[in-house]
């Protein structure tokens, strides 16, 4: 896949295709980061844990949001802090639905640039609106605006490889390695445990590059104008990802759309027609799952969708539903599903990679009226009384 361009259209994906490929590559590399930065990142984390009424925010816009919706939970249950997922685009509008002056905070941002105007005004606004704040900003670029937030007392700056700084509009091993280095965060007394599931995680992503690409590509070929990402928990988030992921790089001419299996139910199983790709990411949780394949079967039975994908570390029950297409790396399930969940977005990334080729269009660049960059433009911020 690195190499790869469409012969028909000329478009060049050499960006995209390779920075989807290079992923394991950079889970590792992000292991490594964080393992020599061990003891001066886990005395901050410990210092700011202290705190005993500590809230934890994690903080991005887009892609970078997304992340606080994969991590927040899991982080909670490590750490026993109150955690919640607020998008910079959300808080700087609110911000005092979600910043109040008398509680310590640790405002965790993430950024792929960190050029972003409303990355930049998040953190201002936090220290203003905070007395006791702290920013653990994770970043893929040491030039960033909001790197250079972190020469202060409150702050650490953890920089991804520099190979996860993506050229390409699609953020691809910028989410994946900074979603990894939240995961590893939330756990840091068990850091070097952990390093096999980075190492199993990393095995499963190249299983899934090697063996499912071209079936995926086969996919992008059909004639699809719809494509729903469900997930629980976690695996939500992913699910957010995925559809922003496939929307993007096919310039919005295939609209996706994403939500929780049970509540597809609830209105939103409308937009699913003979037109529609519908993509299960399974919990491995045996009680999560029983509600999953319930809704499965219920859209097996009409036949009304054009082709059925599941995603897991290894799927359960699968005997028991109809799926055109299933995507496993496991015999069992054997690492935490916050690590699952960070090769559990590649589907996603390689469809709409393939599709974007399909349609003719530059993966690299796929936005023919340039209306979405890769650093966000036009945006201005206002001052906050």
């Amino acid at each position: 896949m690195k190499n790869e361009s469409d012969s028909n259209s000329g478009k060049n994906t050499s960006y995209t295709a390779r920075e989807i490929e290079v992923q394991p590559v950079l889970w590792r590399d992000t292991y490594h980061i964080l393992e020599n930065e061990l003891t001066e990142l886990t005395a901050f984390v410990n210092k700011v844990l202290g705190f005993e009424d500590l809230r934890v925010i994690f903080t991005g816009a887009g892609t970078s949001a997304y992340i606080g919706d994969v991590l927040h939970k899991g982080f909670q249950r490590q750490t026993g802090k109150t955690t919640e997922a607020v998008a910079t685009t959300d808080l700087i509008l609110n911000p005092k639905d979600y910043l109040h002056k008398d509680k310590p905070t640790l405002l965790v941002s993430f950024a792929r640039s960190g050029d972003s105007p409303e990355s930049v005004a998040a953190v201002e606004l936090a220290d203003d609106c905070c007395e006791a704040l702290f920013h653990l900003i994770i970043t893929c670029n040491p030039e960033g605006k909001l790197a250079k937030h972190g020469n202060r007392k409150n702050a650490y700056v953890l920089f991804m490889p520099e190979a996860a700084n993506d050229k390409a509009l699609a953020m691809t091993g910028s989410f994946t390695t900074m979603l990894l280095a939240g995961v590893l965060i939330s756990d840091l007394d068990n850091f070097s445990r952990n390093k096999v599931y980075v190492d199993k995680l990393a095995a499963y992503g190249e299983k899934i590059l090697a063996k499912y690409r071209q079936r995926i590509k086969d996919v992008a070929a059909f004639d699809f104008k719809r494509v729903v990402f469900l997930g629980s928990g976690p695996l939500k988030g992913i699910a957010r990802e995925s559809q922003l992921k496939v929307q993007e790089l096919t310039d919005g001419q295939v609209v996706c759309k994403y939500d929780s299996f049970l509540g597809l139910r609830h209105g939103p199983k409308a937009v699913i027609d003979k037109s529609t790709l519908v993509v299960y990411l399974f919990s491995r949780d045996n009680f999560v799952n029983q509600y999953e394949m319930d809704l499965v079967r219920s859209i097996n039975e009409p036949k009304e969708r054009m082709y059925e994908i599941g995603i897991g570390e290894a799927i359960k029950n699968k005997d028991k539903i109809n799926l055109d297409l299933s995507i496993e790396v496991s015999s069992s399930n054997s690492i935490p599903e916050e690590y699952f969940a960070v090769c559990s977005v590649l589907p996603a990334q390689m469809l709409g990679l393939y599709k974007s080729i399909n349609l003719g269009l530059s993966p690299d660049s796929p936005s023919v009226s340039n209306s979405i960059n890769r650093v966000v433009k036009g945006v201005n911020i206002y001052s906050h009384e």
